[in-house]
């Protein structure tokens, strides 16, 4: 059999049990969110000032990023799952209109001075460390409802994997970090979301290559 044979074989037979793989990853992401959160409350719990946070701009465009980042993230997957993997990337538009619209507020809203204060922040370490822990569980669970599909790049699926996976754990780790300013979160957040990313990237190349 052809390779061009095989690979049109199996997209036939993913779209056939689409729903099936669909209603998995879904099924995932709901397992996925939970742990995190569940794990973000036992280790770190949120923050003090979380009622009065939630009433800021900075605080709600900070959630607002990082939840349509894990949406997208979850559209890519999905596809990611398919032999033909046909990846959606205008799902991407929004959270860039997001932190285009977060980076402008906070460049017009501070002086330059504290430009550099509102990068590093107060929660930089705490951040590269509590967002890969506490995707790891989500990334495990994704990885595993990933078997049932058959990604044309088990290393970019890994990848996707660790991004949404990053993205849900950035997401509970928010309501912990007092740093709500688009400089630290564009910075730190990123590195953390991208740290899962690789790891993800590294165990699809070996778990889900077929």
């Amino acid at each position: 059999m052809k390779t061009e044979d095989l690979i049109a074989g199996l997209a036939r037979d993913a779209k056939a049990a689409g729903p099936s793989l669909h209603g998995r990853l879904m099924i995932a992401a709901g397992a996925a969110a939970t742990v995190a959160f569940a794990l973000m409350m036992l280790a770190i719990g949120t923050r003090p000032d979380l009622a009065s946070a939630m009433g800021t701009v900075l605080f709600g465009q900070k959630l607002l990023l990082v939840a349509t980042l894990a949406v997208a993230a979850l559209a890519l997957l999905r596809a990611a799952a398919r032999p033909e993997a046909d990846l959606p990337k205008s799902v991407l538009v929004l959270p860039a209109l997001i932190f285009l619209f977060g980076m402008g507020h906070e460049v017009a809203t501070q002086p330059a001075a504290v430009f550099g204060a509102r990068l590093v922040g107060n929660n930089s370490a705490l951040c590269l460390v509590a967002i890969p822990l506490l995707a790891a569980a989500p990334l495990a669970i994704f990885l595993a409802a990933l078997r049932n599909g058959a990604p044309q790049s088990a290393m970019q699926a890994g990848a996707l994997a660790g991004f949404a996976a990053g993205t849900i754990a950035a997401f509970f780790y928010g309501l912990h970090c007092a740093d709500d300013s688009p400089f630290f979160v564009a910075t730190w957040y990123t590195i953390g979301i991208a740290l899962t990313g690789t790891v993800g990237a590294l165990l699809g190349r070996r778990m889900l290559a077929w």
